[in-house]
């Protein structure tokens, strides 16, 4: 950013021209221009990317009254507004088909800040917990699989992140610090992981450039990432009234919203990717609500309707804390039945269980991608989906599951043997049962259950995936066909 015409020389002539005048003359003092008081919020800076073929909001403060205008290169088109009394002010600008030819954004009021080397393209916001968090660079003793290869490869200029900088706060914040970065081998190991590898999979498949807004924080809880309307009738997520009554800055009701969400709402998106659940595990229940509810809010902000939300499966893990981590892993999945527009990356094969933080960011990434590509662009052909339950039945002393979603070709255990299948009579007591994948069904028995009620699969912290579609190569989802 950089202002491209200075009133500062005029300043000086006209001030040395006006001293001049009243040395022997009553004459009045030409008017002389005041420096600039335009100022942009953070994330409108040099580099970044603005949503394609989009009316995209740009905002910053002046002087009260003042009549801003902004300029776009890519149509010579100029825009005006006057600020209102606080200072602040508003437009939107029209955005034509992605492009890689650099552009420039001009904001004037006295002088002109140049925004320069703009691109149009798709733009997500990436957010959640460490897992999000997590750069390419991994973290101490936690390396991303295929990280230092993808970060050699990753010069391109099409490919740009903007990270937020972590703020905690009682109050919503009007602006964030952080700047657009292009990827390349000294910028990308510091790129979120899970969004590079998303990013990386449009850029390559789109062909356009992917800006990517990465606003996490590691060991954040849901309601964190909350407004207050949104938790108002949920008394068991009090919302601080000040700074003074934060007692976790991860943790607490709407500060990481108010300090990390709140000033980028209004940006021009595409949607949003979301890797967060591990620090809530212990209230799958409270979790479908809040989830929804957050999701709905932040629509609710935008103002652009029902964006696609994309977002992780907790992976397996060897959780001490006494709760089940598979029930927050079915409560991450009923969010695709509760609330529109959503898909959910199944991570059943992480192979991480002694690690919170799985190294195959890749899969992470991409899968979401995946979603995104099929959803949201619609691409045909792609296999993107994870299986899901579509019913289940006794056949004799047989339970038998079909799955919905499983692709033209069916399921496969990779001729591996399958060990995570339980199985229970009436009595609730469940056995470990042998399972057969056959098509779009699973066979299911046990030898000591002679009437099948219901059927279990990985339903505990840390069993792995098993079956897969033969097709795309996907997890089939821990779940469980009772509720007990």
């Amino acid at each position: 950013m950089k202002a491209i015409r200075n009133a500062s020389l005029y300043v000086l002539l006209a001030g040395l021209f006006g001293l001049q005048l009243s040395c022997g003359s009553d004459s009045t003092e030409p008017d002389v221009p005041e420096q600039t008081d335009v100022r942009l919020p953070a994330i409108f800076a040099d580099n970044m990317v603005l949503q394609q073929q989009s009316s995209v909001p740009v905002w910053g403060w002046s002087k009260p009254g003042a009549t801003v205008r902004v300029t776009t290169s890519w149509n010579d088109k100029n825009y005006s507004t006057k600020s209102d009394g606080t200072g602040h002010w508003r437009l939107e600008v029209q955005t034509p088909a992605a492009s890689y030819t650099p552009y420039t954004l001009t904001v004037s009021d006295v002088e002109d800040v140049v925004l320069e080397n703009v691109l149009i393209g798709e733009v997500w916001i990436c957010s959640g917990q460490s897992n999000m968090t997590m750069p390419m660079a991994g973290f101490i003793g936690q390396p991303v699989e295929g990280g230092p290869e993808a970060i050699a490869r990753s010069n391109n200029p099409g490919i740009r992140c903007f990270k937020v900088g972590k703020v905690s706060s009682a109050t919503p914040q009007d602006d964030c610090t952080g700047a657009w970065e292009t990827a390349n081998v000294r910028t990308t190991p510091a790129f979120t992981a899970t969004g590079y590898f998303f990013a990386r999979l449009l850029n390559q498949t789109l062909d356009v450039p992917v800006g990517l807004i990465h606003t996490s924080c590691s060991d954040s809880r849901i309601e964190a990432w909350m407004t207050p309307r949104s938790l108002n009738d949920i008394p068991e997520k009090p919302v601080p009234a000040s700074d003074a009554d934060i007692r976790e800055e991860n943790g607490t009701p709407t500060v990481l919203y108010n300090g990390m969400i709140h000033p980028l709402v209004g940006y021009g998106i595409r949607g949003i990717i979301w890797y967060q659940g591990e620090s809530n595990c212990n209230e799958p229940d409270l979790y479908v609500k809040m989830f929804d509810r957050m999701v709905r809010e932040w629509r609710t902000l935008w103002g652009v309707g029902e964006f696609p939300f994309y977002y992780c499966q907790i992976a397996p893990y060897r959780y001490n804390n006494g709760f089940n981590s598979a029930c927050l892993r079915e409560a991450q999945a009923k969010g695709m039945t509760t609330t529109p527009n959503t898909g959910m990356a199944v991570l059943m094969d992480a192979e991480s269980v002694d690690c919170i933080h799985p190294p195959g960011k890749k899969e992470a990434g991409e899968r979401m991608a995946r979603w995104a590509l099929a959803e949201t662009y619609g691409m045909k052909g792609i296999h993107y989906r994870s299986p899901v339950v579509g019913s289940f039945d006794v056949e004799g002393r047989m339970a038998v599951v079909t799955f919905d979603y499983t692709g033209s070709t069916g399921l496969t255990s990779r001729g591996r043997e399958i060990l995570n299948f339980t199985i229970a009579g009436a009595d609730r007591r469940f056995h470990p049962a042998e399972a057969t994948p056959a098509g779009n069904r699973v066979y299911v028995s046990s030898p000591d259950v002679a009437a099948p009620v219901a059927v279990r699969y990985c339903f505990d912290n840390v069993a792995g995936a098993e079956i897969f579609t033969v097709e795309g190569g996907l997890p089939l989802p821990s779940f469980r066909t009772d509720d007990w």
